[in-house]
């Protein structure tokens, strides 16, 4: 039996999530936060390994398993970013991180591994909540997305198919 209806419907589902954040960047004129880049670079990488899975299409089922455990990984990478993101957005106004420099400023400026911790640590921007559906913000949506992801990364190792 092929893997690549697996493949094919994470491909579009994490290629819908990206077309979704672009349209909320450039429709909506929301601009996207360090930690909302570091989820987008996730979702581009899950998108990347459904990518290759489909045209690998592997046929033995240890492959098969070796491609949900990255997926289930790089989940768990969505997952993280995306609960210090909303616990960011959540957090009383008091003690919300200040506005500072941006992105573009920390990676022209700083060694990788303090633009890391900076992203990390989250900025004012990271805190705001700029849009919500159902009650979740962004980030929350997002971390129910990458626990889907997860899940199916998961569903993959285990069955093979």
């Amino acid at each position: 039996m092929s893997i690549r209806p697996a493949f094919i419907i994470g491909f579009i589902f994490s290629t819908i999530i990206i077309a979704t954040a672009l349209f909320f960047q450039y429709g909506l004129n929301l601009e996207p936060c360090p930690l909302c880049i570091i989820e987008r670079i996730v979702v581009i990488t899950l998108a990347a390994i459904f990518l290759v899975g489909l045209l690998h299409n592997p046929k033995h089922s240890l492959v098969r398993r070796l491609y949900g455990q990255i997926v289930a990984t790089a989940s768990l990478a969505g997952i993280a970013v995306a609960s210090r993101h909303a616990w960011l957005q959540n957090l009383p106004e008091d003690q919300r991180p200040a506005c500072g420099e941006g992105l573009d400023y920390w990676v022209k400026t700083l060694p990788p591994n303090e633009v890391i911790e900076k992203i990390f640590q989250g900025t004012g921007d990271c805190a705001e909540v700029a849009w919500t559906f159902a009650g979740f913000n962004t980030p929350e949506l997002a971390l129910i997305i990458f626990s889907g992801f997860f899940l199916y990364g998961i569903k993959l190792l285990i069955k093979g198919h």
